[in-house]
């Protein structure tokens, strides 16, 4: 899914119903997955920019789709695994001794007009946070011993997120 889009591009989209959870905010700068997509020089320090604000994105994607469509599962239990990534992450953080970033991902927020639709972009979302894993763990970087701790934080990160594709493939079916 091409997550950049023009203005014109996302209200047309967005009146369909089959608007993206994240879009381009009009400022032209790439957020989370679409970012780390774009990059092709990765360093420990954009991995973990990119692996921040796509777990923050997660959260407030799931949560801005529970107010409007009330809270049920898979986003309520999804919802909570973020806020555990999100954990993770600052660990990572802390040990390498890097500033947090503030949680700016409700401004990239774009809520779908219909439930199955949010399935759907539930479904794209996971498999882009999993490409977004995959890019990462084959750098050189991650080939390196001293960095077996994100390694494994990558890893698990990517792995959770094949246990949400599934959530979201499983309600999809339903319709």
């Amino acid at each position: 899914m091409n997550r950049k889009l023009g203005l014109i591009g996302l209200m047309v989209l967005i009146l369909a119903g089959t608007a993206p959870l994240m879009a381009d905010t009009g400022s032209g700068t790439l957020y989370g997955n679409a970012a780390a997509k774009a990059d092709s020089n990765l360093t420990i320090e954009d991995m973990l920019l990119y692996a921040i604000q796509d777990e923050y994105f997660a959260r407030a994607e799931y949560v801005a789709i529970m107010e409007k469509f009330g809270a049920m599962r898979p986003f309520s239990n999804i919802k909570d695994a973020e806020t555990t990534h999100i954990s993770w992450i600052t660990q990572a953080y802390s040990a390498y001794k890097l500033s947090v970033p503030a949680d700016d991902a409700k401004q990239h927020v774009v809520v779908p007009a219909t439930l199955k639709t949010a399935f759907e972009t539930g479904v794209q979302a996971e498999l882009d946070n999993i490409a977004m894993y995959d890019k990462f763990l084959a750098t050189p970087l991650m080939q390196d011993a001293r960095y077996a701790d994100l390694k494994a934080l990558f890893t698990n990160l990517k792995n959770a997120s094949y246990n949400h594709l599934k959530a979201f493939q499983t309600q999809l079916s339903k319709y």
